[in-house]
């Protein structure tokens, strides 16, 4: 079976019998503003803080729902890093980087080729994005699971590592991208920033200096390096380039690591100072979020996984569409036009109403609600090229209208689909599938898994790969997921 031609893992019961969670855009109160002021003036010793948590933190320490979460992650990137692993992107970068690569230490997900740990690292980014498919810490729209997994996984081949090493330096990393992450959003990623590539990288240095068994001081450093690589704009969305920033958020992260790890040095401060990361590339900073809590609040049971295969604040659309298509068994030809409220952030980032390419296609609303009604899934088939131009699609997506209502929330919609005969069909979605108050299922987890792994790996290899990503704790060797979701050349 072609990649393009895999079937969609939910089925339409299943979709239609969840609902979610959390806002997508926590919006600042006056409370908010004075908090932020508060963490300004006490921002001294943040990147320092932060490092000595990492470095002391232990796996007995993590609590059995966080080493589950972590768990969970690990199945989902390994999915979706097998799956993207043969799309267009990929082998250009991997023809791109070649030539240039240095000895083969590491395996590239669903490929033969091996390449140095750098450059595995990124091409195993950029496979695991490439369909938009991956986890997501709703807070923030961060997907950890690309820089950081990436980064680690690469260098469990070349320096070995355990199971529970390996969990806990990824559980590590997922806190640190996303505590980072929360202490400059809304506005960071307002200002055009793609929060994955910029937060991402603090996450990878994180996992891999941990790996590496760093000192405090060099962990600082680790993270001062990374600091100074945010990789990632918003203009990107739609094109090769997006998954380019995941990559490159994962070697850097590991570049920095290992710069750190025979001393190279960077400022204490790097991102609390006054001309640090935070001041200088967002307009909000709450400090108190990368240090309150540490070991006790986690940001990494926060974590959640896309059962859609595009940009998560089309879920909710995509979650009415099909609930109604299933509801009333419409078909796109009883239908006259398809009307939707919906958050502001949903046309700023999806509104585009002629997508030419696959890519395209995943931040395109109106494509987006044309194949849930049409399909009644949207999964990586239904994001393909030869999608976008199907001439059915293109007839249902020009009925699809959006209209801005402030008064919706990023995490709702509020769809009418009214048919040619005059009816009516109502849908209001407060919380789209796949939030942290309704989680996907493992076994939806594992039904996503080899829905995009089908005809990348043998039936018996998939189930093994799952197996070893569900024993991670027991593992010898976590370079053991690497091979098995790789093949000898």
């Amino acid at each position: 079976m072609t990649i393009a031609g895999r079937r969609n893992f939910l089925t339409s019961g299943a979709i239609a019998s969840l609902a979610i969670a959390t806002p997508l855009i926590p919006t600042l109160s006056l409370a908010a503003d004075e908090k932020q002021t508060a963490s300004k003036s006490s921002a001294q010793g943040v990147t320092r803080t932060l490092a000595r948590y990492i470095v002391d933190a232990k796996f007995e320490d993590l609590p059995a729902t966080v080493r589950k979460e972590g768990t969970r992650t690990l199945l989902n990137w390994v999915g979706v890093a097998v799956g993207g692993s043969h799309h267009e992107t990929v082998d250009r970068a991997v023809s791109a980087l070649a030539e240039f690569s240095g000895p083969q230490q590491a395996s590239l997900m669903g490929r033969t080729e091996r390449f140095d740990i750098m450059n595995a690292a990124f091409i195993n980014g950029v496979s695991s994005h490439i369909f938009d498919y991956d986890d997501t810490h709703l807070k923030t729209v961060i997907h950890p699971g690309g820089p950081i997994i990436s980064a680690i996984l690469a260098l469990s081949e070349y320096r070995p590592c355990s199971g529970k090493e390996f969990l806990n330096a990824l559980v590590l990393g997922v806190e640190t991208a996303c505590r980072i992450g929360n202490a400059v959003y809304p506005n960071h990623y307002d200002t055009g920033w793609h929060i994955t590539g910029t937060a991402g990288v603090f996450g990878a240095a994180a996992a891999a200096g941990k790996l590496l068994g760093l000192t405090e001081q060099q962990m600082v450093w680790a993270l001062g390096l990374a600091a100074s690589q945010p990789v990632g704009l918003r203009e990107s969305f739609g094109s090769m380039n997006k998954s380019f920033n995941p990559g490159r958020a994962a070697s850097n992260g590991l570049f920095a690591a290992l710069l750190a790890s025979k001393n190279y040095t960077s400022s204490e401060g790097m991102i609390e100072a006054k001309r640090g990361w935070a001041n200088t590339i967002s307009t909000k900073q709450d400090f108190s979020e990368i240090t309150e809590g540490l070991g006790t609040r986690y940001e990494s049971a926060l974590n959640t996984y896309k059962p859609f295969a595009c940009g998560i604040v089309i879920h909710p659309a995509i979650d009415a569409a099909i609930q109604l298509r299933n509801e009333y068994q419409i078909t796109p030809e009883q239908i006259d036009r398809i009307e939707m409220r919906v958050h502001p952030l949903v046309i700023e980032l999806t509104g585009k109403k002629t997508p030419q390419i696959g890519l395209e296609g995943k931040f395109s609303v109106y494509h987006s609600v044309a194949v849930a009604i049409k399909d009644g899934a949207a999964g990586e088939k239904q994001y393909s090229d030869l999608a976008v131009r199907d001439a059915k699609t293109i007839a249902l997506r020009d009925k699809v209208i959006a209209t801005v209502d402030a008064a919706i929330k990023p995490e709702q919609v509020d769809m009418t689909i009214i048919l040619r005969d005059g009816q009516k069909l109502h849908k209001f979605v407060a919380h789209a599938i796949g939030s942290v108050e309704v989680p996907m299922t493992d076994q939806q987890l594992e039904s996503k898994f080899v829905d995009l792994a089908d005809g990348i790996l043998p039936k018996a290899r998939m189930q093994t790969l799952m197996d070893t990503c569900w024993r991670i704790e027991q593992l010898g060797s976590a370079a053991t997921i690497a091979q098995n979701g790789s093949f000898k050349a």
